[in-house]
């Protein structure tokens, strides 16, 4: 097996994916004419975007809401970029907020945390070692 997509459950695919274009400079790859499905070109891996509405068919007990839940899922997208203080800068000015300043680790990795206004949680980092 090989990881093919995440998707991610928001209100506004189309405004998710703009998001994405203007903070993080990721390209549209496909949105889907209903509105209610969309993926960025990441590489390999394909990150989409899923309408909540199409969440709820999917689940019959519901699922839970990024954009409305107080604090960030336990789960997050990380973006791996070679200036991490310019890159998290960029999203907090494309209205991110951010949730962890740019800070070295001891492993050799700078890393820092921004919530997306649809609630995704974002790591952005340096590869290790770098």
């Amino acid at each position: 097996m090989q990881l093919g997509y995440t998707i991610v459950y928001v209100p506004d695919v189309a405004a998710s994916l703009a998001f994405f274009e203007q903070a993080f400079g990721l390209q549209r790859k496909f949105l889907h004419e209903s509105g209610t499905y969309g993926e960025l070109d990441t590489g390999a891996t394909t990150l989409s975007f899923a309408a909540h509405a199409l969440g709820d068919l999917n689940f019959a007990g519901g699922h839970v809401h990024a954009d409305t839940s107080a604090q960030p899922l336990g789960f997050e997208i990380a973006l791996v970029t070679g200036d991490v203080p310019a890159a998290h800068a960029r999203a907090v000015a494309a209205g991110a907020r951010e949730m962890a300043a740019p800070v070295a680790k001891p492993w050799g990795q700078v890393v820092s945390y921004v919530r997306c206004p649809d609630g995704v949680l974002v790591e952005l980092c340096t590869l290790v070692g770098s």
